[in-house]
């Protein structure tokens, strides 16, 4: 107000929530947000049905993909979605955890907002209570072999349990463990295994139980003609960029013929020039060519003729995947093709029941592929994401050597230490700290209230445990028991834990600190009436 009269800022089509308005609103999104998927937390949570605008269905208790699907307007909730994201990119697991974690972190934080306790003081307390928690995770965390596979597949168990394709895991754990150790590399005393060198692919029919790894690639293309062998064992692969047939000249020509053995000339020459691409591929000793252009038919037909298994048109992207799983070098033109240009693999061939062209056996690849199977799609795609949260977690404990127990052990003696801690810290802060810790029950009671039993009970006999210096209690959700879950093989990577932790405490903080919204609606057409 200036002289009685009010002074306008903002137009008329922002909407405004101002100071405990505003912390109540983003509480409440992520809480929101946070119990649509708590259900599906641990190995007896929920599925969720998802039915996009077009009438497709996702049945998952997969986090990252439920909350990908979903579709929300608030600020706040579109934060604690963002959080789910990065947890999925960085780590590949615990997105469900780390979403669940946040709407413990708002609900704890709107206790103290209650108390009058400062949202900056909130802040402090989440940070230096997060500090502590990465200190005592890290304290926590048990280093392995990166080679171990008896361990590897326990943390790929750990990360498929809970799925509806569990029947299966028990052979998927082997086959994505078998999949990063094969594509992993050491460089400068340190592993690295990039995702991108483990391809998936699904093929619709037989069982779950058909899954296999194929040390090599999966095309799905079919040989070029049917006078082609349909296997070729100890293959020599070559891979040609060009396309096989006669270059059109880049400026327009005209060849004027006026007699009979001109023309019979001219298709002799033609077939002639075609005939010495087939030979170039033949010469170099390869049974099997893949050209990512396209093929003359006469070409093609002289390398049937050779015994060659040729496929063209394929994917630049297949192309590259090719050639990292043969080991072979890709050539420009079939004239360029050599001896040492090839790739070796025990077999190619196109399988008499899908239209695929499977490479398999090759010598030291640096790319794989999972071949799924499977009777729907619905069941195909959860059969995918359970692989890559698996081949993800896997790779994650390579890279770093170190796992922690599962179960909510983890949560639990955070809980518990970082309680302590807030108690040599003085002030208001002390408060903030002890909620932080407070809010890490959120994991062992969703886990026990997904199985059945009482949170309340469970979470008491935890602490109990861990009081008595058993960090690695946590609770099994198929007895109710406290158990030793090292001893169990219920483990997971340290990353996720550690990013789950981080990436839910800094979410939780900018939330709290956030005293004004001002939204834009957006504007309705003229003289369309508001709803």
């Amino acid at each position: 107000m200036l002289g009685g009269q009010p002074i306008i800022i903002l137009r008329e089509n922002v909407e405004r929530n101002r100071g405990l308005e505003a912390q109540r609103s983003n509480i409440a999104a992520a809480k929101a947000i946070a119990s649509a998927v708590r259900t599906t937390l641990g190995p007896r949570g929920m599925d969720k049905m998802l039915v996009s605008g077009t009438g497709d269905v996702t049945i998952t208790n997969d986090g990252a993909t439920i909350l990908s699907e979903i579709a929300v307007q608030h600020p706040g909730a579109k934060m604690v979605i963002e959080v789910a994201r990065a947890q999925d990119e960085e780590v590949g697991d615990g997105t469900t955890t780390a979403v669940v974690l946040v709407g413990s972190l708002m609900e704890q934080s709107e206790r103290l907002i209650v108390q009058k306790i400062h949202p900056t003081l909130i802040a402090q307390g989440y940070r230096m209570g997060m500090e502590k928690a990465l200190a005592i995770l890290d304290d926590l965390a048990i280093t392995i072999d990166p080679y171990d596979r008896a361990n590897l597949i326990r943390i790929a168990d750990t990360a498929m349990t809970g799925k509806s394709i569990e029947s299966v895991k028990g052979k998927l754990n082997g086959i994505v463990v078998d999949a990063v150790m094969t594509i992993a590399e050491q460089k400068d005393g340190s592993i690295l295994a990039d995702e991108d060198n483990i391809l998936i692919k699904k093929q619709t029919g037989d069982t779950m139980d058909d899954a296999e790894l194929v040390r090599g690639a999966v095309l799905d293309k079919t040989r070029f003609s049917d006078d082609m062998p349909r296997k070729v064992t100890n293959a020599r692969v070559a891979l040609v960029a060009t396309q096989m047939e006669i270059k059109k000249t880049q400026v327009k020509a005209k060849i004027r013929i006026s007699s009979r053995d001109q023309v019979s000339a001219f298709s002799a020459q033609e077939r002639e020039a075609l005939k010495k691409l087939a030979d170039a591929v033949i010469d170099s000793g390869a049974n099997v060519l893949l050209c990512q252009k396209s093929i003359a038919d006469a070409v093609g037909y002289y390398l049937a003729k050779g015994g060659v298994l040729a496929v063209d048109d394929v994917p630049e992207k297949d192309m590259k995947f090719a050639a990292l799983a043969l080991n072979a070098e890709i050539v420009n033109k079939a004239e360029d093709l050599t001896s040492e240009s090839l790739g070796v693999a025990e077999l190619v061939e196109q399988p008499d029941d899908i239209e695929i062209i499977k490479i398999s056996g090759c010598e030291n690849p640096k790319a794989v592929t999972i071949l799924l199977r499977g009777s729907t799609e619905y069941l195909l795609d959860e059969l995918e994401r359970a692989v890559v949260d698996g081949t993800r977690v896997v790779m994650d404990a390579m890279e770093d050597g170190k796992m922690l127990a599962g179960g909510g052990s983890v949560e639990t003696e955070l809980l518990m230490k970082i309680r302590d801690y807030a108690a040599t810290v003085g002030g208001r802060v002390q408060l903030a700290i002890e909620a932080y810790a407070a809010a890490f029950e959120v994991i062992p009671q969703t886990l026990a209230e997904n199985s059945g039993f009482n949170p309340l009970d469970k979470l008491v006999e935890l602490k109990t445990a861990h009081a008595k210096g058993k960090k690695y209690a946590g609770l099994n959700v198929y007895n109710g028991k406290i158990i030793d879950m090292l001893k169990e093989g219920v483990v997971e990577p340290h990353r996720s834990k550690r990013q789950s932790i981080q990436s839910s405490a800094e979410a939780a903080i900018l939330l709290i600190r956030v005293d004004d919204m001002m939204i834009t609606q957006q504007k309705m057409p003229a003289g369309i009436p508001p709803l």
